[in-house]
């Protein structure tokens, strides 16, 4: 049987090492990527992603520059300090990709997403979900005897927290845009 030899005084081997190991932390950042308009990119893009194991938290498309034919692709995703800067490298190598922007690193960010929440509920259920939509800006963008249609805009967090309290008051379904983001000031 093989034994196992460590240096004395080394913790980089050693199993009662519980402290974390900071670059190995997931983060969460928020990339911008310019691309041409055209068949196929986005699936590239997606491929990038889905070969290496990476995961994708949010994903928005948009032309934002017609004439140009430029789109531009909004991904939240998480992975170590390592693994975001790999992300990174790879999207600037795809040949139709103009641009990669880490939003996170690069300052202020304003993350804002549409979301439409049905909630089913009689009597009390249905008051309470009225007043809690009230509270946080959500519109009723449809209505039936038994059930509400809202639609909020906001921070993904806000989005989440109004979704968490409706659960008990009758959540049926909610479809999200996800995550669209600009950097603030100039």
């Amino acid at each position: 049987m093989a034994a196992l030899h460590i240096k004395k005084g080394s913790t980089s081997h050693s199993a009662y090492n519980l402290r974390p190991n900071f670059s190995d932390m997931k983060e969460r950042h928020t990339l911008a990527i310019l691309v041409d308009n055209e068949p196929g990119v986005l699936a590239r893009v997606i491929g990038l992603f889905s070969a290496r194991g990476y995961n994708i938290e949010s994903l928005t498309v948009a032309e934002v520059d017609h004439a140009g034919h430029l789109s531009r692709i909004t991904i939240v995703t998480t992975g170590t300090p390592q693994v975001i800067e790999q992300i990174k490298a790879q999207l600037g190598r795809i040949v139709p990709v103009h641009d990669v922007h880490d939003l996170t690193v690069e300052g202020a960010v304003v993350e804002r997403e549409l979301a439409l929440i049905k909630v089913e509920g009689e009597g009390e259920k249905r008051i309470e979900a009225l007043r809690l939509a009230e509270i946080f800006r959500a519109n009723v963008v449809d209505s039936t005897l038994t059930s509400f249609v809202f639609e909020m805009t906001g921070a993904p967090d806000k989005i989440e927290a109004f979704a968490e309290l409706m659960q008990p008051l009758g959540l049926v379904e909610i479809a999200r845009t996800g995550v669209a983001a600009l950097s603030r000031g100039a």
